[in-house]
């Protein structure tokens, strides 16, 4: 059976009744446990799960095609939302708020928010890059070609893609975007990590030292 799409935000809410909200306490406070709420979704009907999932796409905390299948992608968007909801009820706690907060308002918010813009501040965004083995080994032997003067064995090769994939991890690059601008930074010079390590190795130490001699030698016109 093919799914309903809804070509608004509004629409998409006006489909998605409100799953597995209980009744509002008399203070503020948690309702259901995420549990026993994702149950709830799970058994509700096709049409109830796609809208639900057309407002949590709409939130910015389903990426993708969105879908009325129960899935870990869909329990995923739900795990987003609940972040947001415990940040909200921490914040009820700390102003002394006594309405309840379902998640549903929370969802309602991010999507009032995102339909009115949002704060049109800058994000940021964390990226961790992996070189493959052959690009490090690529760039790796060109290095040694003129620092040793000779490739790389595989065993040399693999220490080298360790040492660089070691540092990726840890310096993973961060951009930051926001109206008319992007910036990137931070993340790992592969070219000058790989000849800082070659470079200090005894082996290339004595090829400099060897060069340095032969122009000399060559400067005061060789031996007599």
């Amino acid at each position: 059976m093919a799914e309903p799409t809804f070509r608004s935000p509004d629409a998409a809410r006006a489909a998605a009744t409100p799953i597995g909200s209980a009744p509002a306490p008399a203070t503020a406070g948690q309702e259901i446990s995420l549990d026993v709420f994702a149950k709830d979704v799970a058994n509700a009907s096709d049409q109830q799960r796609l809208a639900l999932a057309q407002m949590l796409k709409n939130a910015g905390l389903w990426s993708g095609k969105i879908s009325s299948k129960f899935d870990i992608k869909y329990y995923g968007a739900l795990v987003k939302l609940e972040e947001q909801y415990q940040g909200q009820i921490a914040l009820d706690k700390l102003v002394g708020t006594t309405t309840a907060t379902s998640r549903y308002d929370v969802l309602t918010g991010i999507l009032a928010d995102e339909e009115a813009g949002g704060d049109a501040g800058p994000t940021t965004t964390r990226q961790t890059y992996i070189t493959s083995k052959s690009q490090t080994a690529k760039l790796a032997n060109d290095i040694a070609v003129n620092l040793l003067e000779r490739d790389l064995s595989p065993a040399e090769q693999e220490k080298i893609k360790k040492v660089v994939n070691a540092a990726q991890r840890k310096q993973p690059s961060v951009q930051t975007s926001g109206k008319g601008f992007s910036t990137t930074q931070g993340g790992v010079d592969e070219q000058q990590l790989i000849k800082e390590e070659i470079s200090k190795t005894a082996e290339a130490k004595t090829v400099r030292a060897t060069d340095a001699y032969a122009i000399m030698m060559q400067e005061f016109g060789g031996l007599r």
